[in-house]
């Protein structure tokens, strides 16, 4: 039987398709009522960053989500974006934009299919059961028409799973491999069973750190879901600002943005906040998976030694043991990680460029960096702090 044509609508926001209908593609998963792989592409999270204006006019990130239709039936949506500059990526471009502009081109605009400031793995074609390869491919194809019809110079798709690289890259797309730091729970009884498995000197050396974090004068509170306040969030957004001034610049997300948050999210939220004298001091934020944890940001008002490693990492590392699950992905960068548990993991992206010559040119660069990247990973492991029965194990 001849199958119904797929039709691709662009959005101008994910605010205009049902957000049933979004999440049906996005998370069927939760249609039991349970947790979704990740909260990242819900509606839920996409429309608070459209509504708290952290994307949109004057932010260099202009949703166009698509949605591929079969009929009348919506089958598979992207998280798709006009961009104006390659911030809050992660997967950075910015070398091939110098390059591509050096030659005398307009690198931007450019079209993204990612969930922005978010990096971490997770589905990108995001097509409901049943759909999966004629809504992947109908997005794909839907992306690449729309930059080569408008004169964009490229489309990326970034943090998008295994299966959806090599699918995107049997479709002609480049695929390229990165590397963040995760940790794994092997189904630890607590703390003390992770640290079993290090060696003597990293197990003492994590201890100690633990021991002086907690020595800070306060105490560390875990929240989550009503335990979450609202004000909570005035504290959290001090402490986001001053990092975000130091690392960014500019604070890629609003305050009205972490109000949203509050009303339609604070059961996806884990929120590790330290206290002293009443008042806090310091905060790590994290959101849950169905059997991850996504540790994305952290801010203090005051310095103590250690205190970053406690709320950022063991904290995380806690929650997961005591919840189940499997996996904390810690956001983007930081070999200091390795030393506490957290050992490299290829990332993946895949990349539409116009111009055949630049095209050629990345392709090239991209095997020799999959294959840097997966010496890195290799030499990287073997420095990790798990006893050597306990390396070849995680190998």
């Amino acid at each position: 039987m001849r199958e119904t044509q797929v039709e691709i609508d662009v959005l101008t926001g994910v605010s205009q398709l049902d957000s049933a209908l979004w999440d049906s593609c996005a998370c069927p998963e939760t249609a039991d009522g349970s947790r979704p792989d990740d909260p990242f592409t819900t509606h839920r999270f996409l429309s608070a960053l459209e509504q708290g204006g952290a994307v949109g006019p004057g932010t260099g990130w202009h949703p166009r989500p698509l949605v591929a239709k079969a009929g009348n039936e919506v089958i598979a949506v992207a998280p798709l974006y006009v961009k104006s500059h390659s911030q809050g990526e992660y997967i950075f471009d910015f070398n091939w934009a110098h390059a591509y502009e050096r030659a005398g081109g307009d690198y931007y605009p450019k079209l993204q299919i990612a969930v922005p400031f978010t990096p971490a793995t997770g589905r990108r074609m995001l097509a409901r059961p049943g759909h999966a390869e004629t809504g992947q491919a109908a997005l794909v194809q839907g992306a690449v028409r729309l930059a080569s019809e408008n004169g964009l110079s490229s489309l990326h798709c970034t943090f998008c799973t295994e299966q959806e690289a090599a699918a995107c890259a049997s479709m002609g797309l480049m695929h390229r491999v990165t590397q963040q730091f995760h940790w794994v729970n092997r189904g630890y009884a607590d703390f003390d069973d992770f640290l079993a498995g290090l060696s003597s000197r990293k197990r003492k050396n994590i201890r100690k750190e633990r021991r002086t974090a907690r020595d800070f004068g306060g105490t560390i509170r875990a929240l989550t879901g009503d335990d979450i306040r609202p004000e909570h969030w005035d504290a959290f957004w001090t402490f986001y600002q001053d990092t975000g001034a130091r690392k960014w610049g500019t604070p890629y997300l609003t305050r009205r943005f972490f109000d949203i948050a509050q009303e339609t999210m604070r059961h996806d939220m884990l929120l590790v906040l330290a206290e002293r004298d009443g008042r806090p001091v310091a905060g790590a934020l994290n959101f849950i998976g169905r059997d991850r944890l996504y540790g994305r940001y952290w801010g203090a008002v005051e310095h103590h030694p250690c205190l970053h490693f406690e709320l950022c990492y063991y904290q995380a590392m806690d929650f997961a043991i005591a919840h189940g699950l499997h996996t904390v992905e810690a956001g983007a960068q930081g070999e200091h990680k390795l030393a506490r548990g957290y050992l490299p993991v290829q990332t993946h992206s895949v990349h539409w460029v116009a111009d055949p010559g630049f095209r050629d040119a990345i392709a090239q660069y991209l095997k020799a960096e999959h294959a840097a990247v997966d010496e890195e990973i290799e030499i990287l492991t073997s420095y990790g702090p798990f006893r050597k029965t306990q390396m070849e194990e995680q190998q």
